[in-house]
């Protein structure tokens, strides 16, 4: 294969070559510009694919991601999550090198383990002088409550990550080392399920090491780490995995790795300590946990000990570490080795434990309060990366060549006034990588994530990690939070790697059943109930709105008091009030920007777009319980909401209703995969109850609206028509009646008709099957209340007569048993929803300090 473009010719460079810019250090060519063996078949599968080909699988890849859910939020807002970006070409290293690596990483995690034990233990480094005390005691991952804490077995630390790159002469250097609550694993996952999908047989071929042992290494030492107390004969720990929530940037890999490790994915609410002991708060009552594998940092993790402001953490979980009955991986107090001061002194730290070098050394580092240290980096400022030694989230290292005068100088005065909380690095410009780019392979900076778990006995390391890439060739940051894409690293065996079952050989000894985790803590299932009533709700607006612009853009001009009905019943189903319940004679002769607004105010409670922002951030919440077609759909929800506004404010002239229906059609899929993608366990028991409950209130809701005003023959034949239109029954009532619309009949097919799946009837009789599967809180014989509230109202819509409900009371003026009835059915459906959230929805706050410690990050 050519490597290079036809120069004699003066021919376009193929975009399918790849060439490196001359002088750099390159992962595909050698010193001397020779094209190192192990990239060969790739490169030349490549281009046998061609451009074109390559693009379409490109395209693949982002929809595979996309329809897993693979994100990474960069804001709070929901709306705002990106889809992960995968470079389709993945990063290669033969295995003789990795092997290389991989024994580096492996001693540089036993020296942290060994670095761990000494600062919370006996603290033989500082005694030494190997280790300056200010830089463990200044430092904010030092936690002084963490001391003589010990997880059971030889390892305290049990996951490291650390980020190397590269260096001038071709050897593998450390930048910096991930102790605390290290991210990138489920993500190197998610981007060789993708790889293997997209290149079945590239990847088959190329003899890619698998990543499956490191995620069953970790399983394995996670059950190991169970204090042996909390266990009888024969029983499987209870591990569980601690998030801070749907807003943390890496949620999706806490969700992801949740389902493939089969643990519950749990957050801080969830969990509360009693009597000495971790529990998981779930529908059944308490279940007793052993092990945490955390994705909180350190200092957010108990409210009581450490920061008091924190609602991430378990109030109390320092007091029952320190007896022993849980087990937190990784330890708290593990963010104190990342601080990158320490790189300094890993050299001394090595000889000190294990009296020889490291074979993969670190980037030369510098710590500010050391005068002689401190000296050297103010007079070699434009040479160096400044960091600070407690990294904050959202901060990067300071390339000061970057900085104009004025940023360099306050640079220096924040050194100076503080100089033991800042480190400094030399810059190594990292190697450059293929990478498709506009349709083109080009030269990407590289940066190489690998991962290290404890198992029995050694550590085991991730083969290849997670690959990071510039956004541009010259990027100095190479971060995911500004935009940078993400690798599958593939280490090539030279021969087909073994394919390792976990399944039992003749002779092995019986393995227990594996612990299925069928306890849903109680805010899944509050979340999973509020999902189906905000989707509920929205459609039903949604529903009425593009009912009211049908009946507006009508051939024939509506008479006024028929508009205004039709205009006042959006604003009393959507509680957007005032809206068109005030008198304005303005608003009721331009209602486009109320209208507008009910539709795409995120900020409006009741509007459409708020309805099902709350609906999306109930889902992400619960998103282990969600299957791929369902994230699918939802996918597709969000889509719709970015480019609501737009689309509806041009429709707003013509056809406005035309901008509402791919939402109808989304969420009438997510309902059919609710029923036809979901296990019938508790969790989708809520979803429905969630679900019945929301529809039940908004027939109610729709026909007291409509239906009890009485205003003459044919404004009542205009609002049956609409509530017969809004719940998609007007055709089938129709084909029944064949006659004007009358109300007795029309009652009688929203309120009362079991064949209709969107009646009231309906609706009430599937909330008594769901309502009676839930586990029953007393003891008692008696019917839980809210059982008895839907009975009471069931009965009434049952017994209710139309002729009677249809009929005006003696002014003419409105139906008051139509009203008696639907007030009784809000009511009640009201107070069922209370009960529900009281007997099995946790409200309830943990312990908290009685003082706030006032505690800062560093200045």
């Amino acid at each position: 294969m050519s490597v290079t473009g036809n120069k004699m010719t003066g021919d376009p460079p193929d975009p399918m070559v790849y060439t490196r810019p001359p002088g750099l250090t390159d992962e595909v060519y050698d010193r001397e510009g020779r094209m190192r063996g192990h990239w060969q078949y790739l490169l030349d599968s490549l281009q046998q694919l061609g451009s074109d080909s390559l693009r379409e699988r490109q395209l693949k890849a982002e929809r595979i991601l996309r329809d897993d859910g693979a994100t990474y939020t960069l804001a709070s807002d929901s709306l705002n999550s990106r889809t992960w970006g995968l470079d389709p070409v993945p990063l290669l290293l033969e295995s003789e090198e990795w092997s290389q690596i991989e024994a580096g990483l492996i001693e540089r995690t036993e020296l942290l383990n060994l670095l761990l034990q000494d600062i919370y233990g006996p603290r033989e480094l500082l005694r030494c002088g190997i280790l300056p005390p200010e830089l463990i005691y200044s430092h904010q991952g030092f936690l002084r409550p963490c001391q003589g804490v010990q997880l059971p077995g030889e390892h305290q630390l049990i996951l490291h990550s650390a980020d190397m790159l590269r260096a001038a002469d071709g050897s593998m250097v450390v930048i910096g080392d991930r102790t605390q609550t290290p991210s990138g694993a489920g993500y190197a996952l998610e981007n060789r399920t993708v790889m293997r999908r997209v290149f079945p047989s590239l990847f088959r071929d190329s003899h890619v090491h698998r990543l499956s042992l490191f995620f069953n290494t970790l399983r394995h030492t996670l059950n190991r780490l169970a204090p042996p107390g909390n266990l009888s004969n024969g029983d499987l720990p209870t591990v569980v995995i601690l998030t801070p929530g749907a807003y943390s940037e890496t949620y999706f890999e806490h969700t992801y790795l949740a389902n493939y490790l089969g643990y519950p994915l749990v957050q801080g609410g969830d969990l509360t300590v009693r009597n000495g002991y971790v529990w998981m708060k779930s529908l059944d009552g308490l279940t007793r946990v052993d092990v945490i594998l955390r994705r909180v940092d350190d200092n957010f993790c108990d409210p009581v000990e450490l920061r008091s402001d924190s609602h991430l953490g378990v109030p109390g979980l320092l007091e029952v570490l320190r007896a022993g009955r849980v087990a937190v991986a990784n330890p708290l107090g593990s963010g104190v080795l990342e601080n990158p001061a320490l790189l300094k002194y890993l050299p001394r730290i090595s000889q000190y434990f294990l009296g020889h070098d490291l074979q993969l050394s670190s980037v030369p580092s510098y710590w500010c309060g050391e005068p002689d240290d401190l000296a050297y980096v103010l007079a070699n400022l434009d040479k160096l990366v400044i960091k600070r030694c407690s990294r904050r989230s959202g901060e990067y290292g300071v390339f000061v060549s970057d900085l104009d005068a004025r940023q360099k100088q306050e640079l220096i005065a924040r050194i100076k006034q503080h100089p033991h909380h800042f480190a400094a690095q030399d810059f190594l410009s990292p190697s450059l990588t293929p990478s498709w780019h506009d349709n083109s392979l080009t030269s990407r900076p590289s940066l190489l994530r690998s991962f290290t778990v404890a198992g029995q006995g050694a550590y085991a390391v991730m083969p290849g990690g997670l690959t990071r890439i510039g956004v541009d060739i010259d990027s100095r940051l190479i971060a995911n939070q500004i935009g940078s894409l993400s690798k599958d690293t593939w280490v090539l065996a030279s021969e087909p790697e073994k394919h390792l079952s976990l399944q039992p050989r003749p002779g092995d000894e019986p393995q227990p059943q594996l612990r299925q985790y069928t306890n849903l803590p109680s805010r899944m299932v509050e979340n999973l109930f509020w999902m189906g009533r905000y989707g509920e709700r929205a459609d039903t607006a949604i529903r009425l709105l593009r009912t009211v612009f049908m009946q507006l853009n009508a051939a024939q001009r509506l008479p006024e008091d028929s508009e205004r009905l039709l205009l006042r019943a959006v604003t009393e189903m959507t509680l957007t009030l005032p809206g068109f319940t005030s008198d304005d004679p303005k608003l009721y002769a331009h209602p486009e920007a109320e209208l507008l607004s009910v539709i795409c105010d995120s900020h409006r409670t009741g509007s459409v777009k708020s309805s099902l922002m709350a609906m999306l951030n109930c889902a992400e919440e619960v998103k282990e319980l969600l299957s791929a077609d369902i994230q699918r759909i939802i996918n597709d929800i969000r889509d719709e909401l970015n480019g609501l506004e737009g689309s509806v404010s041009r429709g707003m002239t013509s056809a406005p209703e035309e901008s509402l229906d791919p939402l109808i059609t989304a969420l009438l899929a997510l309902s059919g995969l609710y029923q036809d993608s979901m296990f019938r366990g508790l969790g989708w028991r809520f979803l429905q109850i969630g679900r019945r409950l929301e529809k039940a209130q908004q027939v109610a809701t729709l026909l007291r609206t409509l239906l009890v005003p009485v205003h003459g023959d044919s404004d009542d034949g205009l609002a049956l028509e609409s509530a017969l239109l809004t719940a998609e029954a007007l055709n089938t009532y129709r084909r029944r009646y064949r006659a004007e619309t009358n109300i007795v009949s029309g009652l009688g097919l929203l309120l009362v008709d079991r064949s209709n799946p969107r009646s009231l009837i309906y609706q009430l009789d599937k909330l008594r099957t769901d309502l009676a599967q839930l586990p029953k809180r007393s003891q008692g014989p008696e019917m839980p209340r809210e059982q008895r509230l839907v009975l009471e109202v069931y009965s009434a819509v049952q017994l209710a007569e139309m002729r009677l409900l249809a009929g005006p009371d003696a002014t003419a003026a409105s139906r008051v048993a139509l009203d008696t009835l639907l007030k009784l059915v809000q009511q009640r459906l009201n107070a069922v929803a209370v009960a529900i959230s009281e007997d099995f929805f946790d409200h309830t706050g943990g312990p908290q300090q009685l003082v706030n410690t006032g505690w800062k990050s560093e200045l």
